[in-house]
C-alpha cells in the first residue's frame, strides 16, 4: 500500500511539474549533475543539492526542479533545466559534468559445456553462496524453475538491501534477496524477458529438458547456481534511462552486491557524461567488478562501450551449436536459411507471393519490403510472403500470412512471430526468380533444427569493435563470451518475437546479443571470486582475461578490436599463475586525467599505457618512427618458487623487448617489475594494425597479454576483411517525455582514502 501511494505521489509531483503554479521554460530537458564521492562526516545531500540549483535558478523554483538525488554511494542528483542554467551549472567550479538525461538499450545450454565448464566443474558452494550479483536490467521473473531456492542456505550476513516488490516474500527470497525498481515502474516483475535470460545465465538452477518448442532441449543452467541475485530493474521497454542507471548503482552499492551485470549501453560517449562508466568507477572504489556487455553495433569500428579501465567489457562469440532452418521449393530445390521456428509454415507446399503482388494501396518498392499496411490480407491469407527487408516480419504475420522468406541480416538466427527463413543473397535471389518464372510458385519452410557448428568461437557480426574513440591506447571489449542463440528463461508476459502480433507465451527462449555474452562473464567472474575471496576486482578480470582462448585474428573482423585478450576460460582463470593488479589510487587518477577538462586541480600524472592493465596497446602514426613502453607488474599467485620465462608470439615488423625476459618468485603474492618496449620504423605503407602475445610462461602456467599497435591514421578497417561503412545506430530523435522533465547534474569532490 505504501509502495503504492508513493507512486501515486511521484504522479502528482510529475502533473505539478508539467502545468502546476510555476512555469517550464520552453528550452528545459534533462541532464545529469555529477559529484562524485560523497563528503565524510554530516551532511545533508538534498539540501546541498538545492543550494547548487537556487545558484542558477529562482530559489523558489529549485525545490521543485530537484527531481532525484545520488546519495547512497556517491554524489549527484537528478533536475528539470533549461538550456541556459545548465550552462551556468556547467561552469561552476567542481562540476565534472552536465549532460542530457538520454536513453540506454539492452544488448540482446550449450554455452558453459562449449567453455570446458561442465555440471560436474569442482566449485566452492559455501563461498559461492555468499557472492551477491547484481542485475541492472528489466527485473525478473521469480517463478521460474531457474530460480528455486532449494539447496540454497540463509541470506548473507552483509546483505543490506530490500525487496521492494510487494508479495515478492512468496517467491525464491534465498536467491532473489534484493528487488527494487525506478521511475515509473510499478514492480520489479519483467514485462520483456531479457532481464530474466540474462539472471538465469548468471545463477539459474538446474532445469532438465528446457526448451524452446522442442529446439535446444537440455539442461538450462546458469555459471553459479549458489549465488544471490540482487534485482535493479531501470528498463520498462527496450530502453533504460540515464538517472534510473545511476540511482540503481547507487542502491547496488550500498546494497553490499560483490559483482555488477549490466547488459545495456549508449552509444560511445565521453566517459565523464556516461552513467555506467560513473556508477562502475564508485563501484570500483567499493572492490564491485562491473561487467557490461560491449554493444551490438558491430561490425563497424570504434563501435565499442564499456572502454573505460574500470569496466569489464564483453563481446559475443558463437558456440559449437548453431540453428538453422530447411526451406523447400517447389521445384524440390532445397535451401538452408537462419531463423529459429518453433514451428513449420505448413504441413504442406504452399502458395508463395512476393510482396507487391499483394498489395492494393502502397507503391511497388513499399510492397516488397512489406511495409506496415501494404499487404492485403486476402491476397496473403494460407500463403508464405518475399520480402526484400527483414525488419517487417510482424506486418507480415498482422497480414495473415502462413510464413515469410528474407534477406539475412547478420548470419545469426533469431525468432520470428511467425515461420520465417532469412536466406543469404543468392538464394533470396535463387527464390526470386523461381517466384517471378513459375506459373504457381509454392514452398514450404520447416521447423528449425540444431546442427554442429565447427567454426567456433567467431565474434558475432553484431558484436561491437574498438578501438575506443575516446580512450585510444587500450584494447576493448576485454573478452569474448557466449552471446549467439543462447538458451534461458524468459518472462511469459513477453512475446518470445517481441512483437504485439505474437500472443504466445514461453518460459524458456533463445535469444542473441553482447547481452546474453556479459552474464557469462560475470558468472565467470563469480566462479573465480568463490575460490580467490581475497582477490581485488582487477585482480579477477586479469586472471580471465590472461587465461583466455587465443582467437585467430584473421577470422573475426577487428581482431583484438573484436574478442579484446579471447574467449574466457573460467576453469582456467581461478589458477592463472601470475596477474595484474591495479589499485584503486591508480584508477582514481585515471579518471583524474580523464576528467581535466573540466577538472582543474587535477595533477594525475599516469597515462593509460602506464596503468597495469592485462592488455597493451597504442596508437601511432606509423609513417614516423616511434618507441612506446609499456611498464608493467605482475604478482605471483601461482607456487612459491616459480620462474618466468617471456617470449613473444607472433610476427611483426616491430622490435619488441622484455626486461626482464625471465622473473623468479620466491613466495606467493610477491611482485616483479618489467618493461615491454616497442619500436618501430617509419613506414611510408604501413598496415593499419599488428598485433602480437607476450607470453609468461612457468612450464605450467601460460600468461597471455596481447599486445596492438595501430595506425594514427586508421579510418578503415583492422583485421580480416574491410568494416562496410558504419550505419548509425537506431535511437529515438528525443528522450521520452517523462526524461525531458528533468535534468541530472554530476559534480566530483574528490578524497583522498580511497
Amino acid at each position: 500500500m505504501a509502495t503504492t501511494l508513493k507512486r501515486r505521489h511521484l504522479r502528482r509531483q510529475l502533473k505539478e511539474v508539467a502545468g502546476g503554479d510555476w512555469q517550464i521554460k520552453s528550452d528545459s530537458n534533462v541532464f545529469i549533475v555529477y559529484l562524485g564521492s560523497l563528503p565524510e562526516g554530516e551532511f545533508s545531500v538534498s539540501v546541498h543539492h538545492n543550494a547548487i540549483l537556487q545558484k542558477v535558478m529562482n530559489p523558489r523554483l529549485a525545490s521543485k526542479s530537484l527531481i532525484m538525488s545520488y546519495k547512497r554511494s556517491f554524489n549527484g542528483f537528478a533536475a528539470h533545466l533549461s538550456q541556459e542554467e545548465k550552462q551556468k551549472l556547467a561552469r561552476i567550479d567542481g562540476i565534472i559534468s552536465v549532460f542530457p538525461c538520454q536513453e540506454l538499450h539492452l544488448h540482446t545450454t550449450r554455452s558453459w559445456d562449449f567453455m570446458g565448464f561442465p555440471t560436474t566443474i569442482e566449485r566452492s558452494p559455501a563461498v559461492e553462496s555468499n557472492i551477491i550479483i547484481g542485475v541492472i536490467d528489466s527485473g525478473i521473473w521469480p517463478e521460474s524453475a531457474s530460480f528455486s531456492d532449494e539447496g540454497i542456505g540463509p541470506i548473507p550476513a552483509k546483505w543490506k538491501g530490500e525487496c521492494r516488490d510487494s508479495g515478492w516474500h512468496r517467491f525464491h527470497v534465498q536467491q532473489i534477496i534484493g528487488a527494487r525498481f525506478y521511475g515509473m515502474e510499478e514492480s520489479v516483475r519483467d514485462k520483456i524477458g531479457h532481464g530474466t535470460h540474462v539472471s538465469s545465465i548468471l545463477a539459474g538452477n538446474q532445469v532438465p529438458k528446457a526448451n524452446y518448442y522442442g529446439l535446444a532441449q537440455g539442461i538450462a543452467r546458469g555459471g553459479v547456481p549458489s549465488s544471490r541475485l540482487a534485482v535493479y530493474k531501470v528498463c520498462g521497454g527496450s530502453s533504460c534511462v540515464y538517472r534510473d542507471i545511476l540511482a540503481a548503482f547507487d542502491d547496488a552499492i550500498s546494497d553490499g552486491v560483490d559483482i555488477i551485470s549490466i547488459s545495456m549501453g549508449v552509444d560511445p560517449v565521453d566517459i565523464t557524461s556516461d552513467p555506467i562508466a560513473i556508477g562502475a568507477f564508485h563501484a570500483m572504489q567499493r572492490g564491485i567488478l562491473t561487467v557490461q556487455s560491449a554493444g551490438n553495433n558491430g561490425p563497424s569500428l570504434h563501435s565499442v562501450t564499456g572502454d573505460a579501465p574500470w569496466i569489464f567489457s564483453v563481446a559475443a562469440s558463437n558456440t559449437d551449436r548453431r540453428i538453422v532452418n530447411k526451406l523447400l521449393l517447389g521445384d524440390g530445390t532445397t535451401l538452408v536459411g537462419t531463423s529459429i521456428n518453433g514451428f513449420p509454415s505448413s504441413q504442406e507446399e504452399v502458395p508463395l507471393v512476393y510482396g507487391t503482388q499483394v498489395t492494393k494501396t502502397c507503391s511497388e518498392t513499399e510492397a516488397s519490403y512489406c511495409l506496415p499496411g501494404c499487404l492485403d490480407n486476402s491476397l496473403v491469407e494460407q500463403k508464405v510472403v518475399l520480402c526484400d527487408i527483414n525488419s517487417n516480419t510482424f506486418s507480415v504475420k498482422a497480414a495473415g500470412a502462413l510464413g515469410c522468406i528474407l534477406p539475412q541480416g547478420n548470419n545469426v538466427s533469431h525468432i520470428g512471430p511467425l515461420p520465417v527463413s532469412a536466406l543469404d543473397t543468392n538464394d533470396m535471389n535463387l527464390v526470386k526468380t523461381y517466384q517471378k518464372s513459375t506459373k504457381k510458385p509454392k514452398v514450404q519452410i520447416f521447423k528449425s533444427q540444431s546442427i554442429n557448428n565447427r567454426d567456433a568461437p567467431l565474434v558475432a557480426p553484431f558484436s561491437s569493435r574498438g578501438p575506443s574513440k575516446f580512450i585510444s591506447d587500450i584494447i576493448k571489449p576485454d573478452v569474448t563470451a557466449p552471446g549467439v542463440e543462447i538458451l534461458a528463461a524468459y518472462s511469459p508476459m513477453a512475446s518470445p518475437s517481441r512483437t504485439s502480433v505474437d500472443q504466445r507465451a514461453v518460459n524458456y527462449t533463445i535469444l542473441s546479443g553482447t547481452s546474453m555474452a556479459c552474464p557469462h562473464v560475470a558468472a565467470a567472474a563469480a566462479f573465480v571470486m568463490s575460490f580467490r575471496p581475497d582477490w581485488s576486482p582487477s585482480t579477477i578480470k586479469s586472471a580471465l582475461m590472461t587465461t583466455a582462448w587465443e582467437m585467430n585474428p584473421n577470422r573475426s573482423l577487428g581482431a583484438e578490436f573484436a574478442y579484446g585478450s579471447g574467449h574466457i576460460d573460467p576453469h582456467k582463470a581461478k589458477d592463472p599463475g601470475l596477474v595484474y593488479d591495479i589499485s584503486r589510487e591508480d584508477y582514481f587518477k585515471i579518471w583524474c586525467i580523464i576528467s581535466q577538462t573540466t577538472n582543474a586541480s587535477c595533477h594525475a600524472n599516469l597515462t593509460i599505457r602506464e596503468l597495469n592493465y592485462p592488455s597493451m596497446a597504442v596508437q601511432v602514426d606509423m609513417n614516423s618512427a616511434f618507441v612506446v613502453s609499456f611498464p608493467r607488474t605482475v604478482t605471483n599467485v601461482g607456487e612459491a618458487n616459480s620462474r618466468y620465462v617471456a617470449s613473444i608470439n607472433g610476427a611483426t615488423s616491430f622490435h619488441i623487448t622484455i626486461d626482464p625476459d625471465n622473473l623468479q618468485f620466491t613466495a606467493v603474492n610477491q611482485q616483479k617489475f618489467f618493461v615491454v618496449t616497442v619500436t618501430g620504423k617509419a613506414v611510408k605503407f604501413p598496415k593499419q594494425m599488428e598485433s602480437v602475445s607476450l607470453l609468461w610462461t612457468d612450464g605450467i602456467h601460460k600468461v597471455r597479454s596481447p599486445i596492438v599497435v595501430y595506425n594514427g591514421n586508421s579510418t578503415s578497417s583492422v583485421g580480416a576483411s574491410p568494416t562496410p561503412t558504419p550505419t548509425p545506430s537506431v535511437r529515438p530523435s528525443a528522450a521520452p517525455r517523462f526524461c525531458q522533465d528533468f535534468v541530472i547534474v554530476l559534480f566530483i569532490i574528490f578524497i583522498t582514502h580511497l
